[in-house]
């Protein structure tokens, strides 16, 4: 009788245990699968594979960025053109930027990303050949155009493409790579632009265009944007796709769904219904970001780098070379730091860097001017424009696309991506023109103006700004809103 007691007892606790423990190893295996501890690398290949073709539109678009910064004398002695005629070729980059922007939304939205993509890379291949084969001034122009259209359409559809297509936990880093393709492109360009001659140089342009169109048979398409317009089954083949075939998709795909009807009940909406109460808190973020990304004083420090340090009695050369290379490396460490440490205190760390930065190089001028240590000034100013461009990197310059492809629903996405698009690129225009002419003016004055406009910036981030790490587009669309 003792034995079979004691027998008993144990089958009891045996279907006790048992339970718990199978209930205990499932919430770990979960836990470690939403950590990405479990066949991470076998069933994110093709996020990683879409994200590299996606971005070699991102180097084109810093490719064409950094053409004529290395190519200027080259190009005027071989043409025979004037001061004027370079520098029309130069600023008509940004104008055909802002008409790539107001139609990039549409066109994403009406053909797709991918075929967006595809488009832009027409735009650049046709300008590039332009470029090469150019005879005279309108052939360089109308070349500098086309390959401006596209650096417009690949600055809105790449980031939304990653966001779009991305797991949560990886969105940010993987579209930081946004930015930091950018760079390689301006960095790689102002090096071997000194080594070869300007037609071959715009040859080079022609390899990441064929990159992408290569791979763009290879990639799926979005599936939100494919649940958007109604493709049910290839909307699932491409999550499938992307999640890897052993992957549970059902949650995220019903989420997707869920949140595209509830999209579908409300009407469609055009450039002017952005201005809706119910759009105004992602449209004040997204349009709010874009703005102190560009009056913070980026393009006209970045066009006129050199100049500046020639100004300031440093080297111009060394100069550049040090700010080419300062800046890939350090656009890396923000990509990897996106998704741990979040957009909010990256933004905060690159806005004060910025302030930093500013102030330090119009110090230097203002000691400069008042004849105040004379050797130390060029040290100063070379090291305020490495700490802005350092910081401007590491957070400003790829954080607010990175938010921007997050926060719009995807009903207005379109729409309001070409807006901030087009205010980005307005605000590139602006600063880069009015750069000399504030210069002249006070060059002091000029950084203590941006030095303003940066801290601007911060107290925009921590009173407006949303964090949007580890959320899905879903879940922070739905907060935004209802905010």
């Amino acid at each position: 009788m003792k034995e079979d007691i004691e027998q008993s007892e144990n089958r009891v606790n045996e279907e006790i245990t048992t339970p718990l423990i199978i209930q205990t190893n499932k919430r770990v295996k979960e836990e470690n699968v939403e950590n990405g501890c479990y066949e991470k690398k076998q069933d994110r290949c093709m996020v990683y594979l879409s994200t590299f073709v996606a971005v070699c539109g991102s180097y084109s678009f810093g490719s064409c960025a950094g053409y004529s910064s290395p190519t200027q004398s080259a190009i005027r002695e071989d043409l025979n053109l004037s001061i004027a005629e370079f520098s029309l070729f130069g600023s008509i980059l940004t104008f055909g930027a802002m008409i790539g922007a107001i139609t990039s939304g549409p066109i994403a939205d009406y053909i797709g990303r991918k075929g967006a993509m595809r488009m832009s890379s027409g735009f650049c291949v046709a300008g590039w050949l332009a470029i090469y084969f150019a005879q005279g001034a309108l052939a360089l122009d109308i070349g500098r155009l086309a390959t401006g259209y596209g650096m417009g359409v690949f600055s809105y559809v790449v980031p939304v493409f990653i966001a779009e297509i991305a797991p949560k936990d990886l969105r940010g880093a993987l579209t930081t790579i946004n930015q930091l393709m950018i760079c390689c492109g301006v960095s790689v360009s102002f090096i071997i632009g000194t080594m070869m001659t300007w037609r071959t140089l715009a040859l080079t342009g022609l390899i990441p265009c064929a990159i992408l169109l290569f791979g763009l048979f290879i990639i799926p398409e979005s599936p939100r944007w494919l649940a958007k317009i109604g493709h049910q089954k290839e909307f699932e083949l491409a999550l499938r796709k992307l999640r890897g075939k052993d992957a549970d998709i059902s949650e995220e795909a019903a989420e997707i769904k869920d949140y595209i009807e509830t999209l579908e009940k409300l009407p469609k909406v055009n450039l002017f219904d952005l201005f809706q109460r119910r759009y105004s808190s992602s449209l004040i973020v997204g349009v709010g970001l874009m703005v102190f990304q560009q009056f913070g004083g980026i393009n006209g420090i970045c066009f006129y780098t050199g100049s500046i340090f020639e100004s300031s009695g440093f080297p111009s050369d060394i100069g550049t070379i040090i700010y080419a290379i300062i800046q890939v490396p350090i656009t890396a460490l923000g990509a990897a730091l996106i998704d741990r440490a979040g957009r909010k205190p990256l933004l905060l760390v690159s806005g004060t860097g910025l302030v930093i930065g500013c102030i330090l190089t119009g110090i230097s001028f203002y000691m400069k001017g008042h004849e105040m240590a004379i050797k130390a000034a060029p040290i100063l100013a070379v090291t305020g424009i490495l700490v802005y461009i350092g910081s401007f990197s590491v957070g400003m310059g790829a954080v607010p696309w990175v938010v921007m492809s997050e926060i719009y629903p995807i009903n207005i996405k379109g729409a309001a991506g070409s807006l901030a698009t087009l205010v980005n690129w307005f605000g590139a225009w602006a600063c880069s023109y009015t750069f000399n002419f504030l210069m002249t003016w006070n060059s002091f004055g000029t950084f203590v103006l941006y030095a303003a406009v940066n801290a601007l910036s911060i107290l925009f981030v921590i009173k407006i700004v949303p964090e949007t790490k580890g959320r899905t587009l879903e879940q922070i669309q739905a907060a935004i809103n209802a905010s």
